[in-house]
């Protein structure tokens, strides 16, 4: 059992490492810190190995989700920065980490609407109280499917791909940890959405709309972005924006004119 653990670890570390050369962030770190607020999610474009087999199969630019919880914990790094995102690292589990983690990456922020403030709080706890929680890294068939990038299968297995299937109630995958602290409340995501012809009591046909809850396992990413339930905040666009206080030089192409 720890040979298969230590195995899975140093798989778990190599999957974790970055395969792709970071472009520039599109947002300022200040202006994404100033933007957050608790309850929002974190979209990110990760670039380590299982990020890119993440983004194959779900058809997204988005790898990686992260809980914004501000001060709700009040806890600070080695270098006094504040922990003030819940995550889950393949590596280390669910944890808290500051916003600078994320500062060189591109970012989307997901905003749940409707909630009041003690239905934020609950959705925060819920993910607080996981955190130290890890994955089950001695499941090694898990964690070796990501070393294929692109792995050829049909495309209604894809997303069962992502989750781990070991069953191991302490592990945790980034967005299931999120999807579940939102379920936790009953607030929907991305529910399967199935069309009813019922009659009503005039004898009318009509049509009714029944919401299926996906299991928590099954979310990735990409759902927070297309959930028709949040909204997308883009920090440039939070404030007073005027194209035409911005400083833009052309690109010189180099062909021909």
């Amino acid at each position: 059992m720890l040979l298969l653990r230590n195995t899975g670890t140093r798989i778990a570390r190599f999957l974790s490492e970055p395969r792709e050369k970071l472009s520039p962030a599109a947002t300022w770190s200040m202006n994404l810190a100033a933007t957050l607020e608790k309850g929002d999610v974190l979209l990110v474009e990760g670039t380590s190995r299982i990020s890119s087999a993440i983004k194959y199969l779900t058809q997204s630019s988005w790898s990686h989700a992260a809980l914004y919880i501000g001060d709700s914990i009040n806890r600070f790094d080695d270098k006094g920065e504040a922990l003030v995102l819940v995550e889950a690292d393949l590596v280390e589990g669910v944890r808290a980490v500051p916003l600078s983690v994320y500062e060189p990456m591109h970012t989307r922020i997901c905003r749940p609407a409707g909630l009041n403030s003690d239905e934020v709080d609950a959705v925060l706890q819920h993910a607080i109280s996981r955190l130290g929680h890890t994955y089950d890294l001695k499941n090694i068939t898990d964690l070796a499917r990501y070393f294929i990038t692109t792995p050829p299968v049909p495309g209604n297995w894809k997303r069962r791909m992502i989750a781990f299937g070991s069953g191991d109630p302490t592990r945790a995958i980034c967005s299931s940890l999120i999807a579940e602290a939102f379920q936790s409340i009953r607030y929907p995501i991305l529910p399967d959405i199935e069309i009813k012809q019922i009659d009503s009591a005039k004898g009318k046909r009509q049509q009714r709309e029944i919401m299926h809850i996906r299991h928590h396992s099954l979310f990735a990413p990409r759902d927070f972005d297309v959930s028709p339930y949040f909204e997308i905040i883009k920090p440039s666009l939070s404030t007073d924006f005027d194209f035409r206080q911005l400083e833009l030089k052309q690109a010189v192409t180099g062909g021909p004119t």
